[in-house]
């Protein structure tokens, strides 16, 4: 399946709405058009499924909604809708993430197109309903692509992408669309709407590779011992491969459509920038307001925001970033044990081949919902500074965190 070619939509067939984080979502999968939607409520995700079935019970949509017990059950029933040729979605957060995990590979490994949006929120115990990114990061080796965003803007458009996107026929896996739990999901920002026909013209018709039919049976995901699992897996990583080039074409045809893109990821002000700050969704918003103000005194600093996690586009991110002096790391995740956490550990790996390549420090913040003022983000450059100086960093550090 190729990029469909698409037309400019007018701007005055647009429809502009104050919407949160969630409701955008809501709203970009009510006009996907999916065939199946299950899911189970959790904070702060819920708003998702309640605002889609609000269309459903309406009559706006011709979904089946699937109220399932568990979230457990309700990528069981993705599974089992999109293995028969149905484009499908589903929403979640935090312990219902955890308790996807047995399926979340299972989806992946059968290369199932399935889109599952995640309002980011810290995992127990103790319980926190506040937003990290330890629920999706923790599942960044199942086989999902990874896709984080920073407005609800952004999160409308890349749901829409998602599905175009993991139903090319190179691709054939699924996606996760993050978005930060109450900061974005609940807070009210301006989301610039498509007509529904555009968007339905932009995706077409889901085209399965080999649908479950009941008139002619076959098994889809049975025994795999050491005869075909390695060979399994090959294949899964091949199509994890073509995602970056896939990504492209469907980001450029949906930006001929909207004037709007975003990248594998964002660079701001980093042309000429001696420390780069490098994190992703809303912390990248404050680490922009940050910068604006540091240039002001004469600081040589700029921003890379990053928005694809999985596949990591590491020669990419190594050549946006290599002339900086220092990249500053900020990372809402905590890898226990490991020698520095998830986002720092992906720098690291992509600069390690260059002969010269910057210092890199890694702060970890905003855990269970910390907030993360400006001061924290000029906090960690100034450390960077200091470290550069020194010519010596820590492998990693928290900061905002009482000591």
């Amino acid at each position: 399946m190729r990029v469909t070619v698409v037309e400019r939509v007018p701007a005055e067939e647009m429809r502009i709405e104050g919407l949160t984080g969630d409701a955008a979502i809501a709203h970009a999968l009510k006009q996907c058009d999916i065939d199946v939607l299950a899911a189970y409520p959790i904070t702060p995700q819920t708003i998702i499924v309640e605002d889609f079935q609000k269309f459903a019970a309406n009559g706006e949509v011709q979904t089946k909604v699937i109220p399932v017990e568990s979230e457990h059950s309700a990528m069981s029933a993705c599974v089992g809708a999109s293995a028969a040729g149905a484009r499908v979605a589903t929403a979640t957060a935090s312990a219902g993430l955890a308790l996807m995990w047995e399926i979340l590979y299972c989806a992946a490994s059968l290369r199932l197109p399935i889109v599952l949006t995640i309002a980011n929120r810290a995992l127990s115990a103790p319980i926190n309903i506040h937003n990290d990114w330890s629920d999706s990061y923790g599942a960044r080796d199942s086989g999902f692509i990874q896709l984080y965003c920073q407005s609800s803007q952004e999160a409308y458009d890349t749901t829409i992408m998602a599905f175009k996107l993991a139903e090319d026929h190179r691709v054939l896996l699924p996606v996760m669309v993050c978005i930060d739990g109450f900061i974005l999901s609940h807070n009210v920002e301006r989301v610039e709407m498509l007509p529904d026909e555009a968007v339905r013209n932009f995706l077409g018709v889901r085209d399965p590779v080999l649908p479950l039919d009941p008139d002619n049976p076959i098994t889809m995901g049975p025994l795999a011992l050491t005869d075909y699992y390695f060979e399994i897996k090959e294949g899964q990583d091949r199509a994890m491969d073509a995602v970056p080039e896939v990504y492209k074409e469907v980001e450029a045809a949906f930006e001929k459509m909207t004037g709007r893109s975003y990248g594998m990821f964002e660079k701001y002000r980093t042309d000429d920038a001696e420390i780069i700050i490098l994190t992703h969704s809303t912390p990248a918003g404050t680490a922009k307001a940050v910068v604006d103000v540091l240039r002001e005194k004469g600081e040589k600093v700029g921003v890379l925001r990053l928005k694809m996690f999985r596949p990591f586009p590491a020669a990419e991110v190594a050549e946006a970033i290599k002339h900086a002096k220092a990249v500053a790391v900020f990372e809402k995740c905590r890898s226990f044990g490991a020698v520095c956490n998830p986002l720092a550990l992906e720098v690291r790996a992509a600069l390690y081949d260059l002969k010269e390549r910057p210092m890199v420090t890694d702060f970890v913040i905003g855990l269970g919902g910390r907030d993360v003022p400006p001061t924290t983000i000029v906090e960690g450059y100034e450390k960077t500074k200091e470290y550069l100086a020194k010519g010596k960093a820590p492998l990693y550090e928290t900061l905002g965190v009482r000591k």
